[in-house]
């Protein structure tokens, strides 16, 4: 058995788009998507037509739960007050663009979803289990995912939010960032999604990377009236 997540697509639909085909490619018997669908990218409404199109299990993430709801707050962390700044750019153009539709689309995803893999137990979270916009880097210290693994009922936890993909073991439990695919941050620009594989009795992760058009999407940016620094992180990855 195999089984695809996506995540963090950010408005970005070539990046969704390129990342399905490749997932199609290899053949899956599931998709699901882990959230964040609109924010900082051109295209929110396209996005959330072309997963409730696939019919993809899909929950909310921060963004996603605050545009849906007309809030200005998307529940963030920014380093400094030029990254917020642009942020609330971001969140002011994605709530004067983002239609009706997919606004109730997005207000109709639930906050986690739980699927297994084989007899593997699968919860997949946006942030953490705990809070949707809880950060759960890789340098996370351990005593915060040993409690996670104990709480979480669940062999396998699969998140994203950080847009920087790892894979680690910890307390029994393998935890799987996502990464991100339309917007990544680890200096890879590439589309990021994760494979999970059953085998032998375990499941076995792997994290896919995808090139996609993303200078075209950078133009995207700019003509939308959002950021244009946007565009170019798109381009670093940062």
């Amino acid at each position: 058995m195999r089984v695809a997540v996506v995540t963090d697509i950010h408005g970005n639909l070539p990046a969704l788009e390129t990342s399905l085909d490749a997932i199609d490619a290899i053949g899956t018997d599931q998709i699901y998507c882990g959230g964040d669908l609109v924010g900082y990218g051109p295209s929110p409404n396209e996005v959330c037509a072309l997963l409730a199109e696939r019919d993809i299990p899909t929950i909310y993430g921060n963004y996603d739960y605050a545009i849906a709801r007309d809030l200005d707050d998307c529940g963030c962390a920014y380093r400094d007050e030029h990254d917020r700044a642009l942020g609330e750019q971001s969140i002011a153009w994605t709530l004067a663009n983002t239609e009706r539709e997919a606004k109730e689309y997005m207000r109709g995803l639930p906050f986690d979803l739980r699927f297994q893999v084989g007899t593997r137990r699968v919860l997949l979270v946006h942030g953490s289990p705990r809070k949707v916009n809880q950060y759960l880097f890789e340098d996370t210290p351990d005593s915060v995912f040993e409690r996670l693994a104990r709480d979480s009922d669940a062999d396998v936890l699969v998140f994203g939010h950080t847009h920087k993909p790892w894979i680690r073991e910890i307390a029994g439990v393998l935890f799987v960032n996502c990464g991100s695919v339309g917007k990544p941050k680890d200096g890879d620009p590439r589309s990021s999604f994760a494979v999970l594989e059953l085998e032998e009795d375990r499941v076995v992760a792997s994290i896919e990377r995808v090139p996609y058009d993303n200078e075209r999407v950078a133009r995207d940016v700019a003509a939308a009236g959002l950021p244009a620094e946007y565009g170019d992180k798109l381009l670093t990855a940062t």
